[in-house]
This record gives structure tokens, C-alpha cells and sequence, in this order.
């Protein structure tokens, strides 16, 4: 699967059915040569008028199944919600 197909399915968490969004980071060792996490954006502010500030940084390890529209992963919101970084930042 190319990366492009990947960054067009939704991203659901099957603890609680709710929609999280679409992949749009791939975080990978580049020393094991893999795929570490998956990076969706966080839930927009204010009605949705402006962009999230916090991104989902989902580990590879909590998605259960990749379907031909959905990636069903199963997180609690809460210990992947992390402060957006910046461009030029590195990843800790």
C-alpha cells in the first residue's frame, strides 16, 4: 500500500465508534527501517472555523485493521492527544 492510499482512509477508534480523521503524517525508524506511528489531525477549535493545535500520534501497534475505506485503530484519545509540532522540529 502506497502512502497516498493510506492518507485517504478515515481513521476510526472501535472503543468509542467515533471518527478521528485521515492519516496525514507517517512517523517511521529509520535505523529498523519501519513505521512507528500514524498522524492524524486533532479535533478542530471553535465550531471548526480554525485549525487543530493537537494531532493524534497514533503507534503502529494500536491499529487493528486497515480496510479498503478505514483504518480501525483502538486508542484512548487522551494518551495520544499531543501538541502539534512544528515544521523543523524533531520528532521526541
Amino acid at each position: 500500500m502506497r502512502f497516498c492510499e493510506l492518507k485517504e482512509k478515515d481513521v476510526i477508534n472501535r472503543c468509542n465508534c467515533k471518527r478521528l480523521g485521515r492519516v496525514n503524517d507517517l512517523i517511521f525508524d529509520e535505523k529498523k527501517g519501519c513505521i512507528c506511528s500514524i498522524v492524524v489531525p486533532g479535533p478542530f477549535r471553535l465550531c471548526g472555523l480554525i485549525g487543530p493545535d493537537q494531532e493524534f500520534i497514533i503507534p503502529w501497534n494500536k491499529i487493528c485493521q486497515i480496510g479498503p475505506d478505514a483504518i480501525l485503530v483502538e486508542i484512548c484519545e487522551e494518551d495520544v492527544l499531543c501538541p502539534k509540532r512544528r515544521s523543523g522540529k524533531p520528532f521526541i
